[in-house]
């Protein structure tokens, strides 16, 4: 591992090379340019603002429209990052076949590129959290981590998923499904505070509330979200109940994720 990640030290100037070409193909032709990056959480954020209007749901003190955009923006870069990183190996066929170097760098860049974005709606954020009179407290010094163990997540599925991609093209199609479904099963719409008071305070499942509960938290993205909303909306720490699980599962299956790649990416050019 250690040699692996030397190797890709070595070709940084490749990955920020082939994440500026991403961006500038995506944006070059594009009237409102890379703010395209941030009409996605923003038209979201709306949608759900709307549907909750009709639902009602439990925020606390922290407006709806903020808490919501506060739990895109994890949950977009993740979803992006990895449904990119999956086609990052077929999409970039002629340069496998061309010349060798780490095939790692695809996902990579597919991250780096959506981390960009991330940046911009950073500001957006900041926007609306101006707006509503809400400031950042020293707590907000966690989000570098948050993220950062955002792109674990992503590149635990990226790199099993691109590699699968490959010999199994129905892979790309099937992932925007899943992922769909995994947003109703990630605190976006609603804060992980409400199925905390469903499953663990009122036992809404009964005896099986708390096993419930653990494998909601077994979901990544529960955490990820959580603890971004509590560092950036409501000056906390984040709760680490709701991460563990996560991050065990994560740290589990990436080295099988990056083995099952490497392995794989001996016959990409004769496949792809």
């Amino acid at each position: 591992m250690k040699a692996s990640t030397n190797n890709l030290f070595h070709y940084r100037e490749l990955i920020t090379a082939l994440a500026w070409k991403n961006i500038v193909i995506r944006y070059k032709q594009a009237y409102l340019g890379i703010l395209w990056a941030v009409l996605k959480p923003l038209l979201m954020m709306l949608i759900f603002t709307l549907v909750r209007s009709f639902v009602g749901i439990e925020t606390g003190d922290i407006p709806y429209p903020v808490l919501t955009f506060a739990a895109l923006l994890p949950w977009i870069f993740f979803q992006e990052s990895a449904a990119e990183g999956i086609n990052s190996v077929t999409s970039n066929s002629a340069l496998i076949k061309k010349i060798y170097f780490p095939r790692e760098v695809f996902p990579l860049t597919a991250m780096f590129t959506k981390l960009v974005e991330l940046m911009i709606s950073f500001v957006i954020l900041a926007g609306l959290m101006f707006y509503y009179k809400m400031a950042p407290t020293v707590y907000a010094l966690w989000v570098p981590a948050i993220v950062f163990y955002t792109m674990i997540v992503g590149l635990t599925i990226s790199f099993f998923g691109a590699a699968l991609n490959v010999y199994y093209r129905d892979v790309a199609q099937a992932l925007p499904v899943a992922l769909s479904l995994l947003m109703y099963c990630s605190p976006v719409i609603y804060p992980l505070s409400l199925v905390h008071k469903k499953l663990i305070v009122e036992q809404a499942a009964g005896q099986w509330s708390e096993n419930l509960y653990t494998l909601y938290t077994l979901n990544p993205l529960a955490g990820i979200i959580d603890s971004f909303q509590r560092v950036m909306l409501k000056g906390l720490p984040p709760d680490f109940e709701p991460l563990l699980p996560g991050i065990i599962l994560t740290f589990t299956l990436l080295p099988f994720s990056y083995l099952y790649f490497k392995r794989a990416e001996n016959w990409f050019a004769d496949v792809i």
